[in-house]
């Protein structure tokens, strides 16, 4: 008669444990603590733990010097943005499967007219994590374009870019036509698409409501151009912006799979070239690259 062998991980060293643990991801190992007092143990070391955290936050370990353990130092990356790359990028994590999440700052994209103080200028504002912010003052030709290495981001991961923007009181110009915006590899068409950087347009697009607000429309009246209200509802939400949970708004620029490959780079970019009209009014804070969970 034949019997099944069964096996108990507990049964193993404790190194052996955590090693087989840190192949898994924060959200396992939070549900291992939960199987006996050996794995809570082991599951809740620094060794676990460790694994978890990428190579970018030692060169700011001291502002971690207050966390006990390791596994307090991923929570608390989770939740608060590391600057990295002198303060021209910052990193986070997606707090269950610990994928990065990284946003490029307003300064570190490339901005058209975004060193001309006529067209932009660049601001402080206590609710962005970066330093500076770029504001559009009045500008004919809009283009923003950020990029970034593969080999950053998170293997084997499906990434979206969004920009991460606020409008001002006075933003005008861009319901007249919408922007083109991209998310790929560099020198590849990439995903490419439209969307809708007026706020305002989504909700009347949604909701069929045609009364919008008057700030947007002053400079247009004021010399006598006639504006377009759209009469029919919208079929995709990603064409319009989005409230964050920090209270900026963002707009999905495209997407992209990371299968593993560590070559290259990606490109993001946000067009209004065409209209010809001016535009204005827009904070940008910078671009996010975070995974589809």
């Amino acid at each position: 008669m034949n019997s099944c062998a069964t096996f108990d991980l507990t049964d193993l060293p404790q190194d052996c444990i955590a090693a087989i643990i840190s192949f898994t991801s924060p959200r396992d190992a939070c549900r291992l603590s939960l199987v006996s007092t050996t794995l809570k143990s082991v599951s809740e070391s620094d060794a676990v733990w460790e694994s978890f955290l990428p190579s970018e936050y030692q060169a700011s370990l001291p502002l971690f010097i207050c966390c006990p353990s390791k596994k307090q130092l991923y929570l608390s990356l989770a939740e608060n943005p590391l600057l990295i790359d002198g303060g021209r990028k910052s990193l986070q994590f997606e707090r269950g499967s610990g994928k990065k999440i990284y946003m490029l700052a307003a300064r570190d994209l490339s901005i058209v007219w975004g060193d001309t103080p006529t067209y932009w200028r660049w601001i402080s504002m206590p609710e962005s994590r970066f330093e500076e912010v770029a504001e559009l003052i009045n500008v004919c030709w809009f283009e923003i374009r950020g990029k970034i290495a593969i080999s950053m981001l998170s293997s084997m991961t499906h990434y979206k870019a969004y920009l991460v923007f606020k409008p001002t009181t006075g933003v005008y110009g861009f319901d007249f036509q919408p922007a083109e915006v991209s998310f790929g590899v560099v020198g590849t068409e990439g995903c490419k698409k439209t969307v809708y950087l007026d706020d305002d347009r989504g909700v009347s697009q949604r909701y069929q409501i045609v009364p919008r607000r008057i700030g947007l429309f002053a400079r247009s009246r004021l010399f006598g151009f006639q504006t377009s209200v759209p009469t029919t509802a919208a079929t995709d939400d990603d064409q319009y912006p989005k409230v964050r949970a920090d209270a900026w708004l963002e707009i999905e620029l495209g997407e992209f799979v990371n299968d593993g490959c560590t070559d290259g780079e990606l490109e993001m970019s946000v067009l209004e070239v065409k209209g010809g009209h001016w535009k204005g009014g827009l904070i940008v804070q910078g671009i996010e690259i975070r995974p589809n969970i």
